[in-house]
């Protein structure tokens, strides 16, 4: 996942192909520290993070999905990510076999080959909750899984100093840089970390009175889940691909 820069992977059987599950970086922020997937960690193991990880994958992916069969629409798939708040859903056959994935990008894809009127501040979140520089991953882990996010603008004494996502919680884990400065195992050793170590030089942000239309081809093209929107200074809302995906399919 944090190679090929996926969210979310099926999980098959290896001969039949049958989709047993799917693992997304919510699973995988759960089970760092942010929710039930934790007790893995916590009980099985005694906090011994380096032996859960070897643990097997069906002990933290979601089992039971929502998909769709092959004759499903894009109108389907609007349905059920707008209404369900599903970012991906498995494309299925008669027999249960995985075919395809679609997700909330590939959608966006197609809807934003229409122009829209309306801009960023008629569609963003306006109520936008954030964390601070020195925030524990732990911490953000747990917030992130409590509100249902997978991200969080990161500020510092009123400014915007960037923004983590899940993928890059993740990414810590899948890049090695959790095992560091790993000296006992303990899984308070790799989720104790301020979340500022695992922020980027770049942040991209937009202003309010930009248009969707425009927003939705950078997105794409940075390939980034969502934008801060910023005025005079201040993050005063968030446009992710979720708002553009219900935006677009209003009109």
């Amino acid at each position: 996942m944090t190679r090929e820069g996926f969210r979310r992977l099926p999980v098959v059987d290896a001969g039949t192909h049958h989709l047993r599950g799917i693992v997304t970086v919510g699973d995988i922020i759960n089970f760092m520290g942010g929710g039930d997937k934790f007790n893995l960690v916590q009980v099985k193991h005694g906090g011994n993070f380096l032996a859960a990880i070897n643990e097997g994958l069906r002990e933290v992916m979601t089992p039971h999905l929502v998909t769709m069969p092959l004759t499903g629409t894009i109108a389907d798939a609007v349905d059920i990510i707008v209404n369900k708040n599903i970012g991906g859903i498995p494309i299925t056959d008669t027999e249960g076999g995985l075919k395809g994935i679609v997700t909330e990008r590939d959608v966006m894809k197609v809807l934003t080959t229409e122009h829209s009127g309306r801009k960023a501040e008629d569609i963003m979140k306006s109520s936008v909750r954030v964390t601070g520089p020195d925030t524990s991953i732990g911490n953000v882990c747990r917030e992130m899984v409590k509100c249902r996010f997978r991200r969080l603008p990161v500020v510092a004494d009123d400014v915007l100093c960037g923004i983590v996502t899940a993928t890059d919680i993740m990414s810590y884990l899948g890049k090695g840089k959790a095992f560091e400065q790993l000296t006992t195992g303990d899984s308070a050793e790799v989720m104790g970390a301020p979340v500022r170590s695992l922020l980027s030089g770049e942040l991209h942000t937009i202003t309010p009175d930009r248009n969707i239309h425009d927003i939705a081809l950078e997105m794409i093209r940075r390939r980034v889940g969502a934008f801060p929107v910023i005025e005079d200074s201040h993050l005063v809302g968030l446009v992710t691909e979720y708002d553009l995906v219900k935006a677009f399919s209003e009109e």
